[in-house]
């Protein structure tokens, strides 16, 4: 069978006006082709392009939409999730998770880097319909117990780990969950635990971070005041978080810094001169939920093409689409190009998870999924042929 469209995007770039894709009733991709029998060929409206890729979401969190109100800004947020995430019912938890792999599956996702600090996403990963990298996040602010907290990650790691893989990709690494929330010691127990496992870190989502590595003040120390944290052991760098723990870690791996939010040039400047593989994973809708702000994404553009997109969790955002967040983009940073953010939500998602051999882009051999887009300019949705 051929399918074709108007403008048919490969996940890199646009395919010559005219062009088809021979494709398999598996979904493994045959040929790209200008020359294709009519009477074989399927002819669709707008855009064909690869399957989406999700780099950063939270499906067990799929339970808390419509909890937390917008705007709260982060640390509200954060404290929220921390008091109402188990006042759901297991059987209530598993529903909202598999509602979410439904709604990632029929907004042509292919692939998601979803975190997790349980081993409640087990059971979506089973059901083989998308590809997973999971990141179990280790938390602990206290390097007395950072063996501990370690400890409790790497049996949820182990579990992951052990789940046999259907026809998709499993795949997991131990992360921190974010500067203010793991300890120097146990940055350095997940930097040693896998050289080649991919960190992916939230990552100066909100101003209050700045500060507290700066100075040990601000919105973030109350944070940890209010859980119950004991800070008295941190001793502020004078430096930025990302400049801080990046001193905490290996450089020659793969990183993935999320959101963003409050991130200057200088700092990615930084990065880029310091690590192997640096990618940027934006997640706008959940920006504009939470901190009501979105990055500096042209500045962002000025540094760096390893961008990448992600939904974050229903905890913060309406909706798990992939589309949704290339049309926020679209709509504050008009000047970007389809074939730019096709990209970074097909391609460079699945560099960034580490997945390009099998999804990503529309290459013979490969079975990357198609999304038909109706319009990419209007709020139309979008449709999943393979």
């Amino acid at each position: 069978m051929f399918i074709t469209a108007p403008r048919i995007h490969n996940g890199d770039t646009w395919l010559p006006e005219g062009s088809a894709i021979e494709i398999a009733d598996s979904g493994t991709i045959i040929a790209i082709t200008d020359t294709h029998p009519s009477s074989d060929t399927r002819h669709y409206d707008g855009i064909l392009c690869p399957g989406f890729v999700n780099v950063h979401c939270h499906t067990e969190l799929s339970h808390m939409k419509g909890v937390i109100p917008e705007h709260t800004g982060l640390v509200p947020f954060l404290q929220t999730v921390s008091l109402h995430r188990n006042e759901h019912t297991p059987e209530q938890k598993k529903d909202a998770r598999f509602r979410a792999l439904e709604e990632l599956y029929n907004n042509g996702v292919v692939a998601v880097g979803d975190i997790a600090n349980t081993a409640d996403t087990l059971d979506i990963r089973a059901e083989d319909k998308l590809h997973f990298h999971t990141f179990v996040e280790s938390l602990g602010f206290s390097d007395t117990n950072a063996q501990r907290s370690f400890g409790y990650a790497t049996i949820i790691y182990e579990q992951f780990k052990a789940q046999q893989a259907g026809q998709m990709r499993l795949q997991q690494s131990i992360t921190p969950h974010a500067p203010y929330s793991v300890s120097k010691t146990l940055f350095g127990l997940i930097d040693a635990h896998a050289a080649s496992g991919i960190i992916a870190i939230h990552n100066q989502e909100c101003a209050a971070e700045g500060q507290f590595f700066t100075s040990k003040e601000g919105a973030i120390r109350n944070l940890l005041k209010g859980l119950g944290i004991d800070d008295t052991a941190f001793t502020p760098t004078g430096l930025s978080s990302i400049r801080s723990y990046l001193q905490w870690m290996t450089h020659n791996r793969q990183f993935i810094f999320v959101h963003n939010t409050f991130t200057p040039r200088e700092d990615v400047q930084h990065v880029q001169a310091l690590v192997n593989e640096a990618w940027w994973c934006l997640c706008p809708n959940a920006n504009l939920y939470i901190e009501d702000r979105l990055p500096d994404i042209d500045m962002l553009m000025s540094e760096t093409s390893n961008i990448c997109i992600g939904t974050d969790s229903l905890a913060s955002n309406h909706q798990l689409s992939v589309m949704a967040e290339l049309r926020a983009i679209k709509s504050r940073y008009t000047d970007i190009g389809w074939d730019v953010l096709l990209r970074w939500a097909t391609l460079n998602g699945a560099k960034a998870l580490g997945m390009d051999e099998v999804c990503g882009s529309i290459v013979p051999g490969k079975a990357p999924g198609i999304v038909h887009i109706p319009s990419a300019d209007t709020s139309a949705g979008v449709v999943r042929l393979y």
